[in-house]
């Protein structure tokens, strides 16, 4: 982490592969995020991709949510406030609505970076043989200046046992994909819904591929479910994930053990974009 500061990323060309470029579907999330998610639909709707679905699904707000969403009415294509049983339920309902042949979602207070539709798009309809992609993030803070970078190396099948280190705004996978794992999250996880999707999907022996662009944007801010959520909800869910992928509860000092050496190659290569 450092000082906030202006975000500076480098212009993300829109090139003419002269390939069909898929239809992505992105589902937003939301719940009382009424400060937040007017920036993340404009950073979806900035994409200016010309065969984006999007997607809103809100729990019921209180705040000024649904006045933020009406505002971009003529940007989605299907949208509800209503009630419902938690955030992996909305993503669920999301999707079964959505008819992609690329899926994402995006938290309501984070950001697609700019290009990030574009770079994926190209990337799936280049490779078919990739089922799922990925980025590198920014974190940035409740005014939008960054505040940190995750630089990631290549994908690592067996480090994803051990921990979630794929930032799940720059998520982006194939409906073929999702058909395999049953075309649904788990709505009994709360909090590590994306990790258990993404065990699931590496058991489907699905190709993963790690691009090395920043996709996505992850809000650091109090009220966010990562931060009030972490130490409780959050690390149940995480032994339990832990448990099922590797046969045991591992200790701490086993998953510091595990994961160090990825963890070394990610800050080596923050390091090294950082002083170009």
């Amino acid at each position: 982490m450092y000082a906030p500061r202006p975000i500076k990323l480098p212009a993300a060309d829109q090139v003419a592969t002269g390939r069909p470029m898929p239809k992505i579907s992105i589902v937003v999330p939301s719940f009382n995020q009424g400060r937040f998610i007017g920036a993340t639909l404009q950073s979806i709707i900035d994409q200016n991709y010309p065969d984006l679905e999007l997607i809103v699904i809100d729990g019921g707000s209180k705040d000024e949510t649904v006045e933020v969403i009406q505002q971009y009415a003529s940007h989605i294509d299907w949208w509800v406030s209503e009630p419902d049983s938690g955030q992996t339920a909305a993503i669920n309902k999301g999707f079964a609505r959505s008819s992609g042949e690329i899926m994402a979602w995006i938290n309501s207070d984070d950001l697609a970076a700019p290009g990030a539709v574009f770079r994926v798009a190209e990337w799936f309809a280049a490779h078919p043989e990739t089922d799922v992609v990925y980025g590198d993030r920014l974190l940035i803070n409740e005014n939008g200046d960054e505040v940190s970078r995750w630089i990631l190396p290549p994908h690592s099948r067996r480090v994803l046992d051990w921990a979630d280190f794929i930032p799940q705004e720059t998520l982006y996978w194939r409906r073929s994909a999702w058909d395999k794992v049953g075309a649904r999250l788990d709505e009994s996880f709360r909090f590590a819904m994306d990790w258990d999707f993404l065990l699931r999907l590496s058991s489907k022996q699905v190709n993963f591929k790690h691009l090395p662009f920043f996709l996505g944007m992850f809000r650091v801010h109090l009220n966010q479910k990562t931060s009030s959520q972490m130490s409780s909800v959050g690390q149940q869910e995480m032994q339990l994930l832990r448990r099922r992928a590797l046969g045991y509860a591992p200790t701490r000092l086993q998953l510091i053990m595990n994961t160090i050496p990825f963890l070394l190659r990610t800050r080596l290569l923050e390091i090294g974009k950082l002083l170009r």
